[in-house]
């Protein structure tokens, strides 16, 4: 199993970095963390813990939200990325999917999926076998491929999502919650693709995920934020079963189930952040 370790290439390194919005507002305060080559790394969180500004700033779509980078660096393949457009990222080998799928509602699924060739330099031939490829690993959207995206299931759309950015034949996908608004069922389903991407294709993910339960089965190296920190990191088998994380973020501890509000005590911002 992969870990963050030297003893694999890095291929993306975030170092100590900080966000503002508008100027004023610190949303990352020194935030850390790699993905290493044909790792799958989850960065984990409740919402608004700044798990989304994190991937904005890698792939560099903060500006359209009056959010910069103001201190620390990012690179992918030891060369700085931030001053990077996003389309010249994405020839790079990063790209994003974007949380709530973000699908062209007009266009069929084929459509969408083609679209995500649109950078790329190869002929007719590599784009239609690479097609058939998501169509695969997506053996719904194959069924799903001549209707308007926006009249498909959510769980259609995320699969569409991440099948547009595979026709881009990227290095380093950035997954930003790809379990939300999804029946568990689905979630599963959606995860194990991921997995088989990873495994068969050498594909690396840095995902963005509140549910930890999900994430950690499936990612090799996991970090948690809270209010813009990274308060934990670990390979993902440690944090399965470390204590804190198994009572804050899985609900279990060694009394039992506890519920959200339970946990969401003073002692976890003692032990973490003291």
């Amino acid at each position: 199993m992969l870990d963050n370790t030297d003893t694999a290439e890095n291929l993306l390194e975030v170092n100590n970095i900080e966000v503002i919005y508008n100027h004023v507002i610190l949303v990352l305060k020194g935030v850390s963390l790699s993905v290493p080559k044909g790792g799958i790394t989850a960065l984990l969180g409740g919402n608004g813990a700044g798990k989304t500004t994190t991937l904005k700033a890698i792939s560099n779509l903060l500006h359209s939200e009056r959010g910069e980078v103001t201190k620390g660096s990012i690179t992918y393949r030891g060369n700085s990325i931030s001053d990077l457009n996003p389309s010249t990222l994405v020839k790079s080998g990063v790209i994003q999917v974007m949380e709530g799928r973000h699908c062209f509602e007009h266009l069929t699924i084929e459509e969408n999926l083609m679209t995500g060739a649109y950078t790329r330099s190869q002929g007719r031939a590599a784009v239609a076998q690479d097609l058939e490829m998501v169509y695969e690993y997506f053996p719904r959207l194959r069924e799903r491929r001549k209707s308007q995206a926006g009249y498909t299931s959510g769980g259609e759309q995320q699969m569409c999502a991440i099948g547009r950015a595979i026709m881009s034949r990227p290095e380093t996908v950035l997954l930003d919650e790809p379990s939300m608004g999804l029946a568990p069922q689905l979630v599963e389903e959606i995860f194990g693709i991921v997995k088989d991407l990873n495994e068969k294709e050498g594909v690396s993910f840095l995902l963005a995920e509140q549910n930890t339960n999900v994430a950690l089965r499936y990612a090799h190296y996991g970090y948690i934020l809270e209010s813009g920190r990274v308060v934990l990191d670990g390979p993902a088998a440690e944090l399965r079963e470390n204590p804190d994380v198994k009572e804050f973020y899985l609900g279990m501890s060694d009394e039992g189930r506890k519920s959200f509000r339970d946990v969401r005590s003073y002692r976890r911002r003692k032990r973490w952040l003291s």
